[in-house]
C-alpha cells in the first residue's frame, strides 16, 4: 500500500517522523513492506517546517497518474498560505479512485476549507479557522485525538498522528499489526533495559483485536463498555477471556499500555510532564505521576533528570530532535 505524504510550508516535523515510524514499524513487525510512501512538496523543491528544517521533496504533479491507499496532507499553523491551483482536484481525483485522504495538524483545515470533509466527523484545530462552525456547519467536529470516518482521517497534530496512523493501519490491513506496532512504538528502546517488563501479547484474534483498539485510543481513551460493543462482547465475557489470555483485567491492560507509552514519550522525547499526561489519557499531571511511580518505581520528572545528567555526560539518550529526522526507510519518490 502506497502513502503520499503532501508538505505545507510550516508542517511539523513531530508528526511527519511519526507517520514515517509507524510506516518502517510496521513493515518491520511484518517482515515485508507492505507499505511505501513518498513526500511531495506544494511548490519546489524542498518544504521548509515549523522548525525551520528544510525537507527535500519534489514538487507535486497535480495532473499526474495516482495510485495512492492514502494521501495525507501535512500542515502547520499557517495552512492555507500556499495552496496550490489543481490541489483539490488532485485530492478528489484520489477520493474517487477509494483513496484515504487525511489532514495531519493544520491539513485538517485544508481539507475543510476545499469541501472535502462535508458530512464526516473531524479532528480540527479551530484557532485556525476562527467562526468555523458558523462557515462549515457539514463538519461533525469531534473532540477526540483523532477522527477516521468513511476515508477521511483527521488529527489537530502532535502525538495523535500516531494514534490515527494506527487506526488506519489496523483497518486496511489487520488491527494485529496495528496492535504490535502501537507496542513497538509504546516501548521503544526500553525493552532492552532490565526493569522494563513487556506485556504479555494476546495470540487470540478477538484479544488481539481488542489490543488494536486500546492502541489506537491511548491519548482519548474509551470506556471498556465501549471496547466490549467493538468486540460484540459482554463485559463478563470480555473480562474473563482477558484474565485467562493474559493474566489481566481489560482495566489493567489498557493502563499498562498507556503507561508503556508514556514511559517512550518521558525516555525519548522533550515533552513536560503535563504534555505526557494529555498524550497518554490521564486527568491530571499529578494522576500521571501517581501511576507512573507506581508502575516503574520513580516519578517521570526524577527520570527526566537522569536522562538531562546522561546526555550532558555523553550517555546514549535519545533526544527529541532524533525523533524529528526523517527515517531512513522512507521510500523518497
Amino acid at each position: 500500500m502506497h502513502v503520499c505524504l503532501i508538505l505545507v510550508p510550516g508542517f511539523r516535523l513531530l508528526v511527519l517522523s511519526l507517520v514515517q515510524e509507524v510506516l518502517r514499524l510496521a513493515n518491520g513487525a511484518a517482515g515485508q513492506d507492505l507499505f511505501t510512501w513518498e513526500l511531495r512538496s506544494i511548490a519546489g523543491d524542498a518544504t521548509l517546517s515549523a522548525e525551520g528544517v528544510e525537507m527535500p521533496a519534489p514538487q507535486a504533479d497535480w495532473a499526474a497518474a495516482q495510485g495512492h491507499d492514502l494521501v495525507l496532507v501535512c500542515a502547520g499553523p499557517r495552512p492555507f498560505s500556499h495552496l496550490p491551483m489543481g490541489l483539490r482536484a488532485f485530492l478528489m481525483r484520489a477520493a474517487k479512485a477509494g483513496t484515504t485522504l487525511g489532514g495531519l495538524d493544520g491539513g485538517g483545515m485544508v481539507l475543510a476549507r476545499l469541501g472535502l470533509l462535508n458530512g464526516r466527523e473531524a479532528v480540527l484545530d479551530l484557532s485556525l479557522e476562527p467562526g468555523f462552525p458558523e462557515k462549515f456547519p457539514d463538519v461533525a467536529l469531534s473532540d477526540r485525538s483523532f477522527a477516521f470516518d468513511r476515508q477521511r482521517l483527521t488529527t489537530a497534530g502532535g502525538l495523535a498522528a500516531g494514534d490515527a496512523m494506527l487506526a488506519w493501519i489496523g483497518r486496511v490491513h489487520a488491527p494485529a499489526l496495528a496492535a504490535t506496532v502501537g507496542d513497538l512504538l509504546e516501548r521503544g528502546h526500553l525493552a532492552d533495559t532490565a526493569d522494563c517488563q513487556t506485556l504479555p501479547r494476546a495470540t487470540i484474534p478477538l484479544l488481539e483485536r481488542m489490543q488494536a483498539i486500546m492502541a489506537t485510543h491511548l491519548a482519548d481513551p474509551i470506556t471498556l463498555e465501549q471496547v466490549a460493543d467493538e468486540l460484540d462482547l459482554s463485559m463478563k465475557q470480555m473480562r474473563s477471556r482477558c484474565r485467562k489470555a493474559l493474566g489481566l483485567t481489560p482495566a489493567q491492560l489498557y493502563l499498562e499500555l498507556r503507561l508503556e507509552r508514556a514511559a517512550q514519550l518521558v525516555h525519548e522525547t522533550g515533552l513536560s510532564v503535563h504534555d505526557i499526561a494529555g498524550a497518554t489519557g490521564f486527568a491530571s499531571p499529578s494522576a500521571f505521576t501517581r501511576s507512573y511511580r507506581e508502575r516503574f518505581g520513580e516519578p517521570p520528572r526524577l527520570v527526566r533528570r537522569a536522562r538531562h545528567k546522561a546526555v550532558q555526560t555523553g550517555g546514549n539518550w535519545v533526544e527529541a530532535e532524533a525523533l524529528a529526522q526523517p527515517s531512513p526507510a522512507a521510500k523518497i519518490a
